[in-house]
């Protein structure tokens, strides 16, 4: 899914930037000069002056290192990483049902029928398995080879590191007949375990609140938490989980609920994926099987667009880089569909060379293995390590989609015809392709004749408003501050490249422009689509649209275009949405007050504070587009870096976009349908 994250700031009045800034500017250079320390100030540096952080402090202290983040992002980390051990306890064969709970004050609940977290005495640590657990990194039944076959989560940090970053947490435990409870504060203690009644079932309970004075955002999303769910469902067969929140509650009191569970694994998880695009086979294609004592699951189909999109998972982790794992499918599957090809002289008529991205046209897959010890690297750690794990999965491949081409020619042959469209389209792509490509800033060439750039040449500086039609364009251009934001005017709504050939998006004049702008290239190589940003000009790219039904479905075509064709833009960081107010509320009178809304409860808010409740005593003015206002309050607005409000286009869950795009985007009428009616309340009507 996509995630809109936004910065608020109160709006004040600005001055436009051509009053600061002057030409001709003299540049000064301040040079500091630091002293060298004194022989006394050296000897003080000793054994005394270096810290050490004892138990969780380093959590505390660090909390980013841990859990990624402390924004949403981070936040809603601390459940995964509840739910990872209860999954844990699921693949040992010991649970097979978990439930997550938000209650009313944004603590989380998580509830599984598992063994229960050990409660008796720790030999070396002198207290119950339970408090180590819940008081030591890096401790728990995963690094004992005896206890877990594999397990989930980066780096064992598991519930301690919850623990440490919530100013609440309970701990019950179903075992022995006993229900066993301790409570802890910030990771400490408060409580010791103590016995609080008799059970006839085995499991644990967390029960936890977040520290607020570690988070910058402590609401939990309901929808951000499904997805998470739905994946481990998919990924882990035969296991319920439920979702209920109490802060949500129907006509009838009941609260808002959804439950997950798969018979079918990795196969229903593709048939999601796709449902809201067209099949080229109509079946999915499952392997289910363990090479080497590495269990490994693919489940993989092709559709009639022309996207890959390829989801791979180690021990339950989205490894969103890739890594062998991915390396042995992609080798095992050219290998295997171009000997079919070659044995069956089904490519003897084709009189261009195959390239290897040629066979994955239209395909959708997901991978799912399970390493005892998998080693991560990368930027997030999240690309697989483990050299052996290629030759596994590839072997794994080979043989089952070998022994699947075989036994259905027809939808072999299928494959091999989108195949061989891929390549021939591929083909045709190329020269026009080659006309994206620009020449170096520098040579003052390839930049569209539309685009108002600015001055500065500083990437990490420089701002691209892509903006809805030439007289919004026009009042951008005067608005902007022009020594670092550059203006972009987009005619009409761009093309829908979710339904579109490789040649016919590098043909539309609009979005040549829009590469063009950006510095980016496509597929220097023959048989790569990939994009280069080595050259990109700017790095915030935002989305300025009008705000009515018309400039959100332009905002939405764009994202399709970024998410499917640069996409590392967004995995940068790189693409914002702007957020231009609806609303100008004014008081009537000789000392006039006015200010600008985003929704009907700030208009409310105005009426309340500043026209005594009264709205015969305010002027409303409604905003429908941007060329509406003139340059002064488009700045004030909706581009000065000091008032303005931008929402920047983070990916939370690949998989959930690439479904909700193919959905939204996509030839399938009738999925498309089912989700309008779905979310009918938040739909965006004109007035």
């Amino acid at each position: 899914m996509f995630l809109l994250t936004s910065r608020p700031y109160g709006l004040t009045a600005g001055r436009h930037p051509a009053a600061t800034h002057r030409r001709g500017a003299a540049k000064s250079i301040t040079i500091t000069i630091i002293p060298m320390a004194n022989e006394e100030q050296q000897k003080q540096y000793q054994a005394d002056n270096i810290q050490v952080l004892e138990g969780l402090e380093a959590v505390r202290k660090r909390p980013a290192m841990y859990i990624g983040d402390i924004s949403g992002r981070g936040l809603h980390h601390l459940v995964y990483e509840v739910v990872d051990n209860s999954i844990d306890e699921a693949l040992a064969g010991f649970a097979n049902h978990i439930k997550v709970t938000i209650l009313e004050d944004n603590s989380i609940r998580v509830d599984d029928n598992g063994r229960g977290i050990p409660v008796d005495m720790h030999e070396k640590m002198h207290k119950p398995a339970l408090e180590v657990v819940l008081t030591v990194l890096h401790a728990g039944g995963k690094f004992d080879k005896g206890s877990y076959k594999v397990s989930g989560g980066l780096h064992g940090v598991g519930v301690s590191c919850v623990n440490a970053l919530s100013d609440y947490l309970r701990a019950e435990i179903h075992r022995d007949g006993n229900i066993y409870m301790q409570e802890y504060a910030f990771g400490k203690p408060t409580s010791k375990m103590e016995v609080i009644g008799k059970t006839d079932r085995t499991g644990t309970t967390i029960i936890f609140h977040p520290d607020a004075s570690i988070f910058t955002e402590t609401v939990y999303d309901f929808e951000t938490l499904a997805n998470r769910l739905r994946d481990l469902a998919y990924l882990n067969a035969g296991i319920r989980l439920e979702l209920t929140d109490l802060r949500e509650r129907d006509e009838q009191g009941e609260p808002k609920k959804a439950v997950f569970h798969s018979t079918d694994g990795l196969k229903e998880f593709v048939k999601y994926i796709d449902s809201g695009k067209e099949p080229l086979i109509n079946e999915v294609i499952h392997i289910n099987t363990e090479k080497n004592g590495v269990p490994v699951e693919v489940a993989m189909t092709y559709n009639t667009s022309f996207n890959e999109n390829i989801f791979s998972y180690v021990n339950n982790i989205n490894t969103v880089e890739g890594g062998t794992h991915l390396t042995g499918f992609r080798r095992g599957l050219t290998t295997t569909l171009k000997k079919y090809a070659d044995d069956n002289h089904l490519l003897d008529k084709l009189k261009i060379e195959l390239s290897k991205e040629d066979f994955r046209d239209g395909l959708t897959a997901v991978i799912s293995v399970k390493v005892a010890e998998p080693q991560f690297e990368g930027q997030t750690k999240t690309k697989l390590g483990n050299s052996d794990i290629q030759g596994v999965v590839s072997q794994a491949i080979t043989e089952a989609l070998n022994n699947y081409l075989e036994e259905n020619p027809k939808q072999a042959r299928a494959i091999v015809d989108k195949v061989v469209l891929a390549a021939t389209a591929r083909h045709a792509a190329q020269s026009a392709r080659m006309k994206v490509q620009r020449k170096s800033p520098l040579q003052g060439a390839g930049l569209p004749g539309k685009l108002a750039d600015c001055k500065s040449r500083d990437a990490a500086q420089c701002e691209l408003f892509l903006v809805e039609g030439d007289s919004a364009g026009g009042s951008a251009k005067q608005g902007r501050n022009p020594h670092y934001q550059a203006i972009l005017p987009l005619r009409g709504k761009i093309l829908n490249v979710e339904k579109a050939m490789d040649h016919k998006v590098y043909e539309s004049e609009a979005i040549v422009n829009i590469f063009k702008a950006l510095g980016v290239t496509i597929g220097t190589e023959e048989d790569s689509k990939e994009p280069n940003l080595t050259k990109l000009r700017y790095h915030k790219v935002i989305i300025m649209t009008d705000a009515d039904v018309d400039g959100a479905h332009i905002a939405t075509l764009l994202m399709t275009f970024f998410f499917r064709r640069i996409r590392p833009l967004i995995d940068n960081g790189y693409l914002y949405i702007a957020t231009p107010p609806l609303y100008k509320c004014s008081t009537k009178g000789k000392n006039k007050i006015e200010e600008y809304a985003w929704d009907e409860q700030q208009v409310q808010r105005f009426v309340d504070t500043r026209c005594d409740g009264d709205r015969n005593k305010m002027v409303l003015q409604r905003y429908k587009g941007l060329g509406e206002m003139n340059p002064q309050q488009l700045w004030e607005t909706t581009m000065d870096p000091e008032n303005r409000m931008l929402k920047q286009v983070t990916l939370l869950n690949a998989a959930e976009a690439d479904h909700t795009f193919s959905v939204l985007m996509g030839e399938e009428v009738g999925p498309r349908r089912e989700f309008i009616e779905a979310h009918a309340s938040y739909a965006n009507i004109d007035a």
